[in-house]
């Protein structure tokens, strides 16, 4: 069950090189569809969530967009698509969220300013060169900008990826080729225990989504871990009852087996550091 995470570099043929692998390995490649499902599980327009993304969107929509929400609905959605398998996630920060799991394939396609400039020029029937690399300036910033508040990372770091191939010199064709021969090295094979670590990123994806949807869970701000069904919750909450809440709400998660509650009380927390002091 193949999972390649790829990035979405404008105008650096990452498309094309998704589009043919897909076919020559007989896999589902998936991007729009994300938008789909964040922006209907935000109940928002599907046009808002690209233009956050894509770093179009006005200064009202920013300020007014819930981004916690847009990371979890996005992370929910790219998990249990690569818990399935047979797919090559292009984009969304996939490259970074799956980057733990041993069996994903993590990709970078890039291409020279110049080159990018060309392809967009002709995308877009124009002649305005200087339009085309704004606008490819312009999207390279969103990304990185959203990488970095998202993951920590410095986006176009090589070492985040397994493989960066350079489509200035290295075609399509040839880049499908080495994407499926790193597939098949036997330090990508899918192991038990590999299969089982994406499992519970997908479900631990899953519960967070549900704390955030329940009116009692929603601002609450915790670690969740999943390990073969079993839900660890580790943070502070504000007392018994939101504690309780809580355990309530991940257990109802479908593929939740066990909870182990580890959650700690504000009250309790602050009574202990005054004995410190005291």
């Amino acid at each position: 069950m193949p999972v390649i995470a790829m990035t979405q570099e404008m105008g650096s043929l990452a498309k094309d090189v998704s589009v043919e692998l897909a076919q020559s390995l007989g896999l589902k490649i998936v991007r729009h569809e994300i938008a789909e499902h964040v922006a209907n599980r935000m109940h928002v327009p599907q046009s808002l969530i690209g233009r956050l993304r894509e770093g179009k969107a006005g200064l009202v929509e920013r300020l007014t967009t819930d981004q916690r929400s847009v990371a979890l609905y996005t992370a929910e959605e790219l998990y249990d698509l690569a818990d399935r398998g047979d797919v090559v996630l292009r984009g969304w920060g996939a490259t970074c969220l799956l980057r733990p799991v041993p069996h994903v394939v993590s990709v970078r396609i890039t291409r020279s300013l110049r080159k990018r400039v060309e392809w967009l020029m002709r995308d877009l029937e124009t002649d305005d060169a200087e339009f085309a690399e704004a606008e490819i300036r312009r999207s390279d910033q969103a990304h990185a900008s959203r990488m970095h508040e998202q993951f920590g990372v410095t986006w176009g770091d090589p070492l985040l990826y397994d493989l960066v191939l350079n489509t200035d010199r290295v075609s399509v064709q040839s880049c499908v080729e080495q994407i499926s021969l790193l597939m098949r090295r036997p330090e990508f094979a899918e192991t038990a225990e590999s299969r089982a670590l994406l499992s519970g990123m997908a479900l631990a994806a899953r519960v967070r989504v549900a704390l955030k949807d329940h009116p009692a869970t929603r601002a609450i701000s915790i670690t969740v871990e999943a390990n073969k069904g079993r839900i660890t919750l580790r943070g502070i909450v504000l007392d018994d009852e939101e504690r309780t809440q809580t355990q309530s709400v991940a257990a109802d998660v479908a593929g939740v087996t066990d909870v182990d509650n580890q959650l700690k009380l504000m009250a309790t927390t602050r009574r202990f550091a005054s004995s410190k002091q005291t």
